[in-house]
């Protein structure tokens, strides 16, 4: 697949990206370049080839699904400037 000057100013002009026409063609080689290493990739063989999300295997750590209170209320209001039953107190905002 190769891309002309056409192609060049209608992408620039999706992208909403100013081209000056003198880059036109240092951009069409650019792009050509692009799509010439996509064309190599595709020539790759992949089957067999397991799907990956990191270059080093990994499981990702869980922890327990459970309900709790967290246990530190007491510490969560403490530097609060006014609390009451462990909730913060703050001035009504709706009348």
């Amino acid at each position: 697949m190769s891309v002309d000057a056409k192609t060049v100013r209608r992408i620039a002009h999706l992208a909403r990206i100013a081209v000056a026409e003198e880059d036109v063609p240092h951009l069409q080689g650019e792009l050509n370049a692009i799509l010439d290493f996509v064309a190599q990739l595709d020539e790759v063989d992949v089957s067999g080839v397991e799907p990956m999300t990191s270059v080093t295997p990994m499981a990702m750590k869980k922890r327990r699904d459970v309900v709790t209170d967290g246990e530190i209320a007491e510490k969560i209001v403490a530097n609060a400037p006014a609390s009451e039953d462990d909730y913060f107190l703050v001035p009504k905002v709706v009348e």
